[in-house]
């Protein structure tokens, strides 16, 4: 999952890069509301993680402006506002959740899966898909019951795929979910992931259908 991140404060934003990243996210990181404004115009996100006290465009714009143009990613409130009015008024501007800082990393990358299952219309903590079983929050895989040791990257195209099962995601969707700008993929890495799950977890999981894209079907 693709997350941007939205934060003016280098030591605060660098150490939620590190953890977001080891909690298996891939991660972009700007400091000011213009350029993240930008960004949500150009590339495509899963989830934000949102300051409100931002230079050059304030975070209630940024939150806006995503809602005016009808996206629909989840967006939580990261600040140091801890007024119930600036609670009320982040949330009824379209805000999915807000947190107040100083924050526990823990408490975060929960809240980003909570929120992540609702937006998928998903109650269930862990994903199925026959004999595979993922637990995002334990980064856990198992099939038929047995663990299976999966890569960082390898457990993030899986988890991605399951919770899209039954649709075709193209290349081009995958790689913006799994990929942040820091990252510089080689041009056959989404095949080497997608051998290893097979040879991991069965080949019949994954089908690619050329020229589209890959699909676990329902």
């Amino acid at each position: 999952m693709r997350i941007l991140l939205v934060e003016d404060d280098p030591q605060l934003g660098d150490g939620l890069c590190v953890g977001l990243r080891q909690a298996g996210f891939a991660v972009d990181w700007l400091r000011d509301g213009h350029a993240a404004d930008q960004a949500l115009q150009s590339e495509s996100f899963d989830f934000v993680v949102l300051d409100l006290g931002l230079p050059r465009l304030a975070g209630m714009e940024v939150l806006r402006n995503a809602r005016r143009r009808d996206q629909a990613m989840p967006i939580l409130i990261l600040t140091a506002r801890d007024a119930t009015g600036d609670k009320v008024a982040g949330l009824d501007a379209g805000a999915d959740d807000y947190l107040v800082k100083p924050i526990d990393l823990d408490e975060l990358t929960a809240r980003i899966r909570a929120l992540t299952r609702r937006s998928a219309g998903r109650a269930a903590p862990v994903l199925t898909h026959g004999d595979v079983v993922v637990d995002p929050a334990a980064h856990r895989v198992t099939l038929a019951g047995e663990p299976v040791e999966l890569s960082g990257r390898e457990f993030s195209l899986l988890q991605l795929l399951i919770e899209n099962a039954g649709r075709v995601l193209s290349r081009s969707q995958l790689e913006q979910s799994l990929y942040g700008w820091h990252d510089e993929p080689d041009s056959n890495a989404l095949e080497v992931h997608i051998h290893h799950l097979r040879k991991k977890l069965g080949s019949e999981l994954i089908r690619t259908l050329r020229g589209v894209g890959y699909t676990i079907p329902k």
